[in-house]
């Protein structure tokens, strides 16, 4: 990957919705090889989709929670379970494993406290093996951003 490459990245990550013919302007190449570079780095798995963000209270999305979960156990098949059973619901955005005190970090989003609570108590505590969860309610995003830093030297 070259600094072309690297720079057709960070304007991506900025906006999306460039065309090809802005993205080439603002690199310093032509249309065909800018387009050829962006479909070898969708090829490569470097972008891997293109989506929108969309504005989570502006869509009545107003409580943003991350809970942790410690199961009972940590069998490779309780592990797949958990997993399995969590990932089938869209107000979880984020699973992640975690080593130390928990197993897992779930990022939670719901309309309201109500909500959440309605979601921990009928979803999160009746999926097998759940040992504990504690919930963390986000007050205020001091920063939110899906760009990863690429160094352009």
């Amino acid at each position: 990957m070259d600094l072309k490459d690297k720079m057709i990245l960070s304007i991506i990550q900025e906006d999306s919705t460039h065309s090809v013919k802005e993205i080439s302007e603002k690199i310093g190449l032509t249309f065909t090889p800018t387009y050829e570079r962006i479909k070898q780095l969708e090829k490569q798995g470097i972008i891997e989709k293109y989506v929108g963000l969309l504005n989570r209270e502006k869509l009545g999305l107003n409580i943003v929670v991350y809970c942790n979960v410690r199961l009972k156990e940590q069998s490779k098949k309780v592990l797949e379970t958990f997993e399995k059973n969590i990932m089938q619901h869209d107000e979880v955005q984020e699973i992640i494993s975690l080593s130390g005190e928990y197993d897992y970090m779930l990022k939670i989003i719901a309309k309201d406290i109500n909500s959440y609570n309605e979601f921990a108590v009928n979803i999160i505590s009746n999926i097998p093996n759940i040992g504990q969860y504690h919930s963390s309610i986000v007050l205020h995003e001091v920063k939110k951003s899906t760009k990863f830093k690429i160094d352009l030297a």
